[in-house]
């Protein structure tokens, strides 16, 4: 088994006074950080992917704004690799797959945001390519969505989704149980 770790979407139009704000993606960070700060240790690969929004009248993740930035808590150091995508899935247009076979990587960590958006998108495509995921599920983070007039709280959004992913999509754990696993 060799493993990546996949950042999605850790950018600033998320956080506090973005354009997009998620629900307690702080939170989310912190328990990233743990995960990250192992594979540095590690000196495993690390991919980061930036959405860049190209479609017209888009609100976040504008190019060439702070908003589309990284996060200055996860911003990629040394050789990390930097994956630019326009759509939710990460793979999709763009170079991540051929990254990940250069490395020879079967497995992937997966970190970041939106849960119900480009995390469960890119953890379906992964599977759909072959590979074995690991979501980690306190270092994601989503928002409240509205359905026929009706508010799904983030919270609420969160378990949906870590429940239908689990299992068939990807294991499912914590960022301590993670980390306790792989020592």
């Amino acid at each position: 088994m060799k493993v990546g770790l996949i950042l999605i979407d850790i950018q600033n139009d998320y956080f506090r006074g973005g354009k997009y704000e998620l629900v307690h993606p702080e939170q989310a960070v912190m328990q990233t950080n743990k995960i990250l700060g192992f594979f540095r240790e590690q000196n495993w690969p690390i991919y980061h992917v930036r959405h860049i929004s190209i479609n017209p009248g888009a609100v976040f993740f504008i190019p060439d704004t702070t908003g589309a930035d990284f996060y200055k808590d996860c911003n990629p150091v040394g050789g990390e690799e930097i994956i630019i995508k326009h759509r939710p899935d990460s793979f999709l247009g763009t170079s991540l797959k051929d990254k990940l076979e250069e490395k020879g990587i079967d497995t992937l960590v997966v970190c970041g945001m939106m849960t119900h958006m480009c995390i469960d998108t890119t953890v379906r495509s992964a599977v759909n390519y072959g590979y074995s995921v690991e979501l980690i599920e306190d270092a994601v983070a989503t928002r409240d969505l509205v359905w026929r007039g009706i508010t799904v709280s983030a919270e609420q959004v969160q378990y949906a989704y870590m429940a239908a992913l689990n299992g068939t999509f990807a294991k499912v754990q914590n960022a301590d149980a993670w980390i306790k696993e792989h020592m």
